[in-house]
């Protein structure tokens, strides 16, 4: 029978676990932990940190060798991922003249420049410019200028790319991007994925890795990429890398303290079962319910679970004992063991109404995974067990050691004492409570975002904290409005009040400004005549400008240019990323460097504002600051709600006031001295942090309830005794590794509970306890033989 039943339980996980991968797709999309964006500052922010263009950006530095042999190395990569349809853009800076322009744009330069706003094309312009380009023929230039001189005598290719150039762009070292210090080859990709699609980021830096490493060949040079695909892929490869460790260590450690603390075999393999079942179902309930992806962070989670899901079948392996049918002993269990449990998942069902996708998913795992658990242990486990192990009431060193801790007097003021030591650390710590920077919410490596910043720095990337925003119903007329801005702020650059900017404008005028400059053009006859009396004893051939005739010809018939067909092109970057065309609207942004003072700037949008056109000045850093802050107030405002609904349910269950207050007691005081130890420690609070506090109170319930169930028996409390030992040292030795994680996330969790696990125990021990009646043949242990 038991056998049967042994099979039949695992052949079931089989099956789960088989729709769970069929069905189960993971996300990296940080954005599933952020609440719904409300403001347009917040989903400005949210397009950008998803959509956008710059999260689709990748920043390559190869060094390592000498230079030249880095500028092949640059170059050889840039023409092998040029093609690639994973990618969108892939430059070096070796892209100049009619090479920045693909041959079916190079007519629209003519609609681009500005070089004939106050002075249009006539003849006495095209004269300056050819005996310019004679000048040129006879200069070290030359070989740069004779190509582009019979399709554009007025050079207006290298008019545009001189001053689309940043401010700030690489140096060129051997016609590629170097950093200042001349050591590293700089590229740019845009990835056609977005920047946390993990499936599509793995696969265009995989590309990327393996297309450098195949060219390479015997070159010390060294490839580095980042950008927020390269840290989707980080966080993905180091998820997956420490969730193998830590359950690696887990298991071994779980298998080894069961086999210590039950002297057989047989129980660490009837343990694992509703710990598996619990994982598997979690799993596959999120996977059913979730079909757009689980996060990682959710998957990494459900390890921490083994630190409250295991309690369930420990509880009961330490109850057991001869005489005593399972199925009884589970029955006597289960009022306690089902409290913990309903309150524990009412905790975490409020996450269900917090409006944050990722915090849904971790109540569904979570929930699942609890009921799984408790259940199997009730209904299924029993089946399985011996039915008469040795009683661990009769264990000598139990004994003793229940007989010391008896002997500990109770706290009673000294606990008022602590719970106002904790408050006034919590009140008087220096630094901030809250930790509302946005980035500190993912799971990026520090080191990396460092390197994410030197690198941009490098690139010439401006500095995005203040940016002008103009919003309308289509994108003519937003950059038309920021277009006319231009004069004001290159006065405020001229008076060292703001470092720079950069608009899409500046690429790509509106297509009324284009048309302008089409209808300003002279028809193919009057081109015609001014370049005969331009050539009027010029050494050029009559016919010499045909191309730039035919070019000037095509520019005049040409739709304006949008911001579809730069596509490809090295202007596709910077327009899309300044300018965010949606259903109905669209949004030119303004990028501002070196602001002084934020009120100039917000005088100038209030005046460029028009009927149907918004343009306002945002403060990006106050906007992700109030996405964090939005977010962490749905989270409390669960918080308060579980903590209302945990108090009712203790109630329901235990029914006397002295009773509830014991069990809820060690719980309630363990949360304020953890949080405590967190300030003095200088540990500024985030989501996490919260998170892990409902599982330590969690945890801490099922302590109180299991000391307080034992009520006064001496040997229910040597068994009880045991019980908790064990599952306090099993979720120690769980979030003491997670706490040593090189994943912020997991280690903020890691900590928070491995503190809580050590205050819960030792507090659910004095208070929830209750005083032993014992026999006086009993009172004191049998010597040791």
């Amino acid at each position: 029978m038991r056998l049967t039943l042994a099979v039949a339980w695992l052949l079931a996980l089989l099956a789960l676990g088989a729709i769970a991968a069929s069905q189960l797709q993971f996300s990296g999309d940080l954005r599933r932990f952020l609440p719904d964006a409300r403001t347009p500052e917040q989903r400005l922010l949210m397009e950008e940190l998803g959509d956008g263009p710059g999260s689709r950006l990748l920043m390559l530095a190869i060094s390592g060798d000498a230079p030249e042999v880095l500028a092949a190395r640059a170059r050889d990569l840039h023409a092998a991922l040029a093609g690639d349809p994973r990618f969108t853009l892939v430059t070096n800076g070796g892209e100049a003249g009619l090479d920045a322009f693909p041959e079916d744009l190079l007519a629209y330069r003519y609609l681009l420049t500005s070089s004939f706003d106050d002075a249009p094309l006539d003849a006495a312009v095209l004269r300056d410019a050819l005996d310019a380009r004679l000048q040129d023929l006879g200069s070290p230039a030359a070989g740069l200028v004779e190509p582009l001189i019979p399709s554009d005598p007025t050079l207006e290719v290298l008019t545009l790319a001189e001053a689309w150039q940043p401010a700030g762009a690489p140096q060129r070292l051997h016609d590629v991007w170097f950093d200042k210090a001349g050591e590293q080859a700089l590229l740019l990709v845009e990835t056609r994925a977005a920047g946390f699609d993990p499936t599509g980021q793995l696969d265009a830096v995989g590309t990327i890795r393996d297309t450098f490493a195949q060219q390479a060949g015997g070159s010390g040079a060294v490839l580095e990429v980042v950008g927020p695909g390269a840290f989707s892929v980080d966080i993905g490869g180091r998820t997956q890398a420490e969730a193998q460790r830590i359950g690696m260590v887990d298991t071994i450690g779980l298998i080894l303290l069961l086999l210590v603390a039950y002297r057989s075999w047989k129980m660490p393999l009837l343990g694992v079962l509703p710990l598996a079942s619990a994982g598997i179902a979690g799993l596959t309930a999120v996977a059913l319910l979730f079909p757009g992806g689980v996060h990682g962070i959710t998957i990494a989670f459900g390890f921490t679970l083994i630190g409250v899901v295991q309690d369930y079948p420990i509880h009961f392996f330490s109850h057991q004992r001869a005489g005593l049918s399972p199925w009884k002993n589970v029955r006597g269990l289960w009022p306690a063991l089902s409290t913990g449990v309903i309150a524990t998942c009412i905790a975490y069902a409020t996450f269900l109404f917090s409006g944050v996708d990722g915090l849904r998913q971790l109540a569904v795992f979570t929930i699942t995974a609890l009921a799984v658990a408790a259940l199997t242990t009730r209904y299924l486990l029993p089946g399985l067990v011996d039915p008469s192990p040795p009683d661990l009431a009769g264990s000598l060193r139990l004994q003793r050691l229940w007989h010391r801790i008896e002997a500990l007097p109770r706290p009673k003021w000294s606990l008022a004492v602590l719970a106002v030591a904790a408050g006034a650390a919590i009140a008087l710590s220096p630094g901030a409570f809250w930790q509302n920077d946005l980035s500190k919410l993912t799971p990026v490596d520090p080191d990396s975002i460092q390197r994410d910043t030197e690198l941009r720095a490098e690139l010439g990337a401006p500095d995005v904290r203040y940016v002008l925003v103009a919003q309308a119903d289509d994108s003519d007329a937003v950059l038309g409005a920021t277009a006319a801005l231009r004069p004001s702020l290159d006065a405020l650059v001229a008076a060292g009040r703001l470092d720079g900017y950069d608009m899409a404008a500046r690429y790509l005028p509106d297509a009324a400004t284009q048309r302008a400059r089409q209808d300003a053009l002279p028809d193919t006859p009057a081109l015609r005549a001014m370049l005969a009396e331009a050539l009027a004893g010029s050494p050029f051939n009559d016919d010499a400008f045909e191309p730039f005739v035919e070019d000037v010809a095509r520019a005049r018939a040409a739709a304006p240019l949008t911001r579809a067909t730069l596509d490809g092109s090295p202007l596709a970057t910077a327009v899309s990323g300044l300018l965010l065309e949606g259903e109905g609207s669209s949004t030119a942004l303004v990028s501002l460097s070196g602001l002084d003072d934020p009120a100039d700037v917000a005088a100038l949008a209030a005046q460029a504002a028009a009927p149907g056109i918004d343009v306002r000045l945002l403060d990006m850093k106050d906007a992700s600051e109030s996405l964090v802050i939005e977010y962490r107030g749905r989270v409390l405002a669960a918080m308060a709600v579980a903590l209302v609904l945990l108090v009712v349910t203790v109630w329901i269950a235990l029914r006397q006031p002295r009773r509830v207050w014991r069990v809820l007691l060690p719980t309630l005081l363990t949360l304020v001295v953890v949080v405590a130890v967190l300030r003095l420690a200088g540990v500024e609070l985030t989501l996490f942090h919260l998170v892990a506090l409902i599982l330590a109170a969690g945890l801490g319930l099922d302590y109180a309830l299991f000391f307080e169930h034992a009520g006064d028996d001496r040997d229910d409390q040597i068994r009880t005794l045991h019980a908790v030992l064990v599952c306090s040292l099993m979720t120690l030795l769980v979030f003491s590794l997670l706490a040593l994680s090189s994943i912020p996330v997991l280690r903020a969790i890691g900590s928070t509970v491995a503190l809580g696990v050590v205050c819960n125990f030792v507090l659910s021990l004095l208070v929830a306890r209750r005083r032993a009646a014992i026999t006086a043949a009993r009172a004191e242990p049998a010597p040791v033989p």
